[in-house]
């Protein structure tokens, strides 16, 4: 059974990639910040799903999720890098507090970079993986705009990121890591408006979490098509 860490996996898009990905066998790492809404959110979907505390911003924090996982499974064979936080939605370029913009580059850049540091070396002794790091066109430098300047900027990293790390691992055929666009989904952060269903929005990463040997790696898609970077 292959083993699948979901940051931010409590609500909107993540929940619904846990679930998915428990409904095909995966078990499946339900993490978040809050320990109590990991838990709740984990003991209401079926298959083996287990709730974990993390906080993204805490390298502590990814330590203790690390050891957790080696003791018990020796490897999470996917990572999906969710968890992301909008503070500057309405915001022009030139207003963005600076310290917003710290924050939001703290959780949105710098945690997958955490847990791809802390994981991607075991799939690399284990010979496969797939890391699928949730992004957004608001990333896109090709469609980019003054929307929430904070948020679109680490998108734009976090698109980056995945190349680089992509290149990094050329020798490794079979680790895979790829940005994923969900859109505009129904969700807490995309509100109520929202054009699309959390179905929709998993259904591009949960493409990418289980490519098969001679899938893509260093692409950015959504609904299984390439978006300009």
């Amino acid at each position: 059974m292959q083993t699948a860490i979901v940051t931010g996996g409590n609500r909107g898009i993540g929940l619904e990639i846990c679930r998915q990905l428990a409904a095909q066998g995966v078990r499946v790492l339900l993490t978040a910040r809050d320990a109590g809404k990991a838990e709740a959110a984990a003991n209401g979907l079926p298959g083996e799903v287990i709730a974990h505390p993390l906080d993204v911003t805490d390298g502590a924090s990814v330590d203790a999720l690390k050891a957790f996982v080696v003791k018990q499974y020796g490897v999470a064979e996917i990572l999906i890098n969710n968890a992301a936080i909008l503070l500057d939605d309405g915001v022009d370029v030139l207003s963005v507090d600076v310290e917003t913009m710290r924050e939001v580059v703290e959780t949105n850049v710098y945690g997958p970079l955490r847990i791809c540091e802390a994981f991607i070396p075991l799939m690399k002794e284990r010979g496969y993986g797939r890391v699928v790091n949730v992004s957004s066109e608001a990333g896109s430098l090709t469609n980019m705009t003054n929307y929430a300047p904070a948020y679109s900027m680490s998108k734009a990293a976090l698109n980056a990121l995945t190349r680089m790390i992509a290149d990094s691992l050329r020798g490794y055929k079979n680790i895979k890591v790829n940005a994923a666009c969900p859109g505009w989904v129904r969700t807490e952060m995309g509100g109520s408006n929202a054009p699309r269903s959390v179905e929709q929005g998993a259904a591009s990463i949960l493409q990418l979490a289980t490519l098969p040997e001679n899938g893509v790696s260093g692409g950015f898609f959504r609904d299984g098509k390439a978006l300009a970077w």
